[in-house]
């Protein structure tokens, strides 16, 4: 009895393992020869590259909107509006502050999160 308990207890773990052992492993499929078959040297498989924030003049889908996120770029000093009544804009509640996009939008912004709530455009 106990022998025979084993050899199902056996055959079982044979049944359980083999697809694991059938199947092929994931994007390993590249033959590597020398002839050009494998003609993503690069293996980004025609990926973008990442955004990285810069030159898009304040138009990068994701972030230039109510709810969007303000770019590290922009919180520097060159963007940042001091003077908002030159600017002829309302003052900033405390925690927030104006920031100029570079194609003339200004930006009301929570200086804690980066998070952009109000967008005044072209003033």
């Amino acid at each position: 009895m106990k022998k025979q308990l084993g050899i199902v207890a056996l055959c079982a773990a044979m049944l359980a393992s083999s697809p694991a052992l059938l199947a092929q492993p994931y994007d390993q499929d590249h033959d590597h020869d020398h002839y050009g078959h494998d003609r993503d040297h690069d293996h980004d498989h025609d990926r973008h590259p990442p955004y990285n924030g810069m030159h898009d003049r304040g138009r990068h889908e994701g972030w230039y909107r109510r709810g969007g996120r303000l770019p590290p770029e922009y919180r520097g000093p060159h963007y940042v509006v001091t003077d908002w009544r030159h600017a002829h804009l309302r003052e900033p509640p405390r925690g927030y502050e104006w920031v100029r996009s570079d194609n003339g939008d200004f930006l009301l912004v929570a200086v804690a999160t980066g998070i952009i709530t109000d967008i005044l455009l072209n003033q």
